[in-house]
């Protein structure tokens, strides 16, 4: 005689329950106030166009009615994949070499030498930086490299010095004592403990990049967004420049909540786990 077992399902408990209750209460809350945000600014957008009129401040549904236009002229994503390439390039560069010589900075000859540099980086507006790429190369590629490079590298370099001081005295006591060679100290005991301020770097100096990118492409580029915004406002096409300015707000929102925190998330579900 044989009797097939089958595993039954685990029945939570009623403090698990009420916890699981309590997450879902919050979420739907939590979803209801972004979602009444949203109303409130799109009743208040509409307000203020009927009141100014809609020729200096388009009204939403004027908006909706004009992205379809950019699409079909080409022109939507021929200039998102030119700011996009220059993100890409700018700030990847400033991205591995503030990460470089955040690391380096354990060395404190190095940390010295670039100190006051980082600083001037980090205080000084993009503008100027956008301004003197732009006197020295004009519209040549070099000026927003320039540009974005210069306000963006000191924001990973700070982040990860900071990871560094907070590194614990104590497991490189141990390593060294173990006779761990530097290179592989690096590897796997630095850089896995300067994870979440390599991401923390990412995100903040990403948001920033894609900042200063659409406005080096305001003052020299000839396409991009920024490109495109200052056109529209050349030639009073504010449907236009409305319709540019919110999709690079709607694009840089999914950016972040779909691709970066994403893998920030994914990288870091453990967290979770030990959390539970």
């Amino acid at each position: 005689m044989t009797t097939a077992t089958h595993d039954a399902p685990v029945a939570r408990s009623a403090e698990e329950e009420r916890l699981i209750a309590i997450r879902k209460r919050e979420t739907r809350q939590r979803w209801q106030w972004r979602l009444t945000g949203y109303i409130v600014v799109l009743g208040l957008w509409s307000l203020v166009s009927r009141v100014v009129g809609e020729n200096l401040i388009p009204s939403p549904l004027r908006i909706i009615e004009t992205f379809p236009d950019l699409i079909e002229s080409g022109r939507f994503f021929s200039s998102y994949a030119a700011t996009l390439t220059r993100i890409a390039v700018g700030f990847g560069l400033s991205f591995v070499f503030g990460i470089v010589l955040g690391i380096l900075t354990q060395n404190k000859w190095i940390d010295g030498f670039f100190k006051d540099a980082t600083t001037i980086s980090l205080v000084s507006p993009a503008l100027i930086w956008a301004l003197i790429g732009l006197v020295i190369w004009g519209f040549e590629p070099q000026g927003w490299i320039f540009a974005i490079f210069m306000t963006t590298f000191a924001i990973v370099t700070v982040n990860v010095a900071e990871g560094i001081r907070a590194l614990p005295k104590d497991l490189i006591d141990m390593s060294r004592a173990f006779g761990v060679s530097t290179r592989r100290r690096q590897r796997e005991v630095v850089i896995p403990f300067l994870a979440p301020f390599i991401f923390t770097a990412l995100r903040f100096g990403f948001s920033v990049g894609w900042k200063v990118t659409v406005l080096t492409e305001v003052f020299s580029a000839n396409e991009g967004i920024g490109f495109e915004m200052r056109i529209a406002s050349q030639l009073f096409r504010m449907d236009e420049f409305f319709t540019w300015a919110l999709s690079f707000f709607v694009f840089t929102l999914i950016l972040e909540k779909l691709v970066l925190q994403r893998y920030e998330n994914k990288f870091f579900r453990w967290r979770t786990e030990v959390s539970a």
